[in-house]
């Protein structure tokens, strides 16, 4: 009687362990099936080409990062051959729609925009460095003022009339052929123009007289229109140029 009550016991023990333990794994379950059942959150991707880079104003004043589909600017650049490496925007730019500012390039100096280069703003003047390099005409002749004056007589040595004129002094005057006139006290700088009522063109001959402060123009014609000359300029010191 002892020995079946002693196993019967153990059998309860063994049915109430095993009840137990299933009974603690049953909680676990849900809670594994609801974080399985929750999606994970993904990291939302950043576009490195964001449309605003194609729209004004940064069409034109946005270089594109590597990869992304060249706009107005970068196309520019790129032909010029003014372009090294595209200017790649931080990812707080991007993340704003906005990228990297491009570089004015410098016309004078002709080489490739880097990255990493000083932006210089664009205007329309020519540096001091850049005018002492460029060529000056070579006047055709140099006279003596007088006093800031100077007499000039234009001898028409052709058959055609030629129609003079001082500019901000006379009005249009006619110079018949074989003739001559003379300008008087002209205060310089002044500029003179002239051309023949035929059509044709005018070798210009200025060359300084005997005569202190005063100028010779001769008028003869002209074979080809390389020859030919419209104008005349006296500058402040005497400087006589042809145009």
């Amino acid at each position: 009687m002892n020995i079946k009550f002693q196993n019967f016991r153990k059998s309860a023990e063994l049915f109430g362990a095993i009840c137990g333990g299933f009974l603690i794994t049953l909680p676990a379950i849900p809670q594994a099936l609801a974080q399985q059942s929750v999606p994970q959150q993904s990291t939302p991707k950043v576009n490195p080409c964001p449309r605003i880079f194609y729209e004004e104003p940064h069409n034109s004043q946005v270089v594109v990062p590597q990869g992304c589909p060249p706009n107005a600017l970068t196309q520019r650049l790129a032909a010029q051959g003014l372009l090294r490496v595209p200017v790649t925007p931080s990812q707080e730019q991007t993340k704003l729609s906005v990228g990297g500012e491009a570089p004015v390039p410098n016309v004078s100096s002709q080489s490739p925009v880097s990255a990493d280069q000083t932006q210089q703003p664009a205007t329309g003047t020519v540096s001091t460095d850049q005018q002492q390099l460029q060529p000056r005409q070579t006047p055709s002749t140099t006279i003596a003022l007088a006093n800031g004056k100077v007499n000039v007589t234009l001898v028409n040595d052709t058959a055609a009339k030629v129609t003079y004129q001082v500019i901000g002094d006379t009005a249009p005057r006619s110079l018949a052929g074989k003739s001559n006139v003379t300008l008087q006290a002209l205060n310089a700088p002044v500029t003179v123009t002239f051309e023949r009522e035929d059509g044709g063109q005018l070798i210009v001959t200025p060359q300084p007289s005997s005569e202190s402060g005063s100028l010779e123009v001769r008028f003869n014609e002209a074979t080809n229109a390389t020859q030919g000359r419209s104008a005349m300029r006296i500058e402040r010191n005497g400087s006589v140029f042809l145009n």
